[in-house]
């Protein structure tokens, strides 16, 4: 294996570079934004971003975040984007691009606790920094950046053994977006005897004997009381300030939510079709179920091999959503390049994969502007377009599973290195 000095060398020979020319791309794209604004009809900031920013003005205000129509995330966020009124309009996709810039650094930390040479730890990074999908949800204005980095930095509290220090981050994240809690099963089973110092401690608590107690371990319960206490603080504390409302949109919504406008989800032209006549709870709640399933069955397999059962987790989960916008798949993207190290597919097949699924998409956009801008009556042909995208979206998370080489993140206490990308010299 290169050594340490000289895996830092390439890095710190590299690495600077990607991230100045990514953080200089990021601030052209601002700039630009704030320009076609101005002089064009379609605007670049995204129509979330004018949402949060007016959530925080009503904050400074004195008033609730909930009187903005369609607000509906955690106060947190209006909270952090106050500076939108009191400092510049821009303050908020400052923020979220330097996010974005960190979930590239985490990428590359992640990849180099994992024993991933330097160069290919450059390269997974560079497929987030150069990613134009992902740098432009961010510099017009979405927050899921936020969300990616904060993931990311969990997974990172766990490989490091900062138990604690993850279990804070996961309850809040959860309050803030509410869809990691997909997350929670697939950690609980993570944290078993191969999790640093978990055997010993279990020893000396001499419940091995015990079915129950061995599972409930001293590292599942930490998590569980520490995360679940952090979640249900933030959430108590926000429903002080804003009641039911908050509850309603902030969380509740998510859950019974039926969009009947066009969106990538096989769902949506059922739901468009039979929205006047209203959906009982029951209707609403039954789109989990299939959800639920497959994310016990990938939790169950590849619990210990965390990266990739987070990155399984989050695609299965897009593509069985009730309603998916194309911000969902930030959060697949920022887990992908961690993945691909332990990957046992070419670059070649890899590109016909990311092109099928590109084909697909652009095949969804391409009815979906007839409808949208033309005026055309293709819900039919729009619904089979989702069909397609989501046949695509699962068969290449198909394709990934089977040429995954599965790698738990330890092994008697110890962090596993990925072989596939390791130097020759160090073995």
């Amino acid at each position: 294996m290169v050594s340490q000095s000289r895996m830092t060398r390439s890095w710190d020979g590299v690495g600077p570079a990607v991230v100045w020319i990514a953080a200089l791309l990021r601030v052209g794209l601002i700039i630009y934004g704030e320009w076609q604004d101005a002089h064009m009809e379609v605007a670049y900031t995204d129509i979330d971003y004018t949402v949060f920013s007016d959530a925080a003005r009503l904050i400074v205000e004195g008033k609730s975040p909930f009187e903005r129509d369609t607000y509906r995330y955690s106060p947190l966020l209006a909270l952090v984007l106050v500076p939108n009124i009191v400092l510049h309009r821009c303050w908020g996709k400052v923020l979220f691009a330097a996010a974005d810039l960190l979930v590239g650094h985490l990428i590359s930390q992640v990849l180099k606790l994992r024993g991933v040479g330097s160069n290919v730890q450059v390269v997974c990074a560079a497929l987030w920094f150069f990613n134009p999908f992902t740098f432009a949800v961010a510099t017009r204005g979405n927050c899921e950046a936020l969300v990616c980095a904060v993931i990311l930095w969990i997974l990172k509290c766990l490989m490091t053994g900062r138990l604690v220090q993850a279990a804070i981050w996961y309850g809040v994240v959860v309050h803030f977006r509410i869809y990691p809690i997909i997350y929670a099963l697939p950690i609980v089973l993570f944290l078993d005897e191969d999790y640093p110092s978990v055997a010993a401690r279990i020893a000396r608590y001499k419940v091995d004997s015990e079915g129950l107690m061995r599972w409930l371990n001293p590292e599942r319960i930490t998590f569980g009381f520490v995360s679940g206490g952090v979640f249900f603080a933030l959430t108590g504390l926000c429903y002080y300030f804003y009641g039911m409302e908050f509850l309603q949109e902030a969380l509740l919504y998510h859950l019974t939510r039926t969009d009947p406008r066009h969106n990538f989800s096989i769902y949506f032209y059922y739901v468009y079709l039979h929205h006047s006549l209203g959906f009982t709870l029951l209707e609403r709640l039954l789109a989990f179920v299939p959800q639920i399933a497959v994310q016990s069955v990938i939790a169950t397999y590849f619990a210990t091999d965390l990266p990739f059962c987070i990155f399984a987790q989050t695609v299965a989960f897009v593509a069985f959503n009730k309603v998916i916008t194309a911000q969902y798949f930030v959060w697949f993207f920022c887990l992908l390049p961690i993945i691909i190290p332990a990957s046992k597919l070419s670059w070649k097949k890899g590109v016909l994969c990311m092109g099928i699924w590109t084909a697909a998409q652009v095949h969804w956009l391409g009815w979906a502007y007839l409808l949208e801008f033309r005026g055309q009556n293709v819900f039919f042909q729009l619904w089979t377009a989702s069909i397609v995208f989501f046949a695509a979206t699962v068969g290449i998370l198909g394709i990934l599973v089977h040429q995954h080489s599965f790698t738990p993140l330890f092994q008697q206490g110890k962090l596993v290195r990925i072989r596939r990308f390791s130097n020759s010299k160090s073995d």
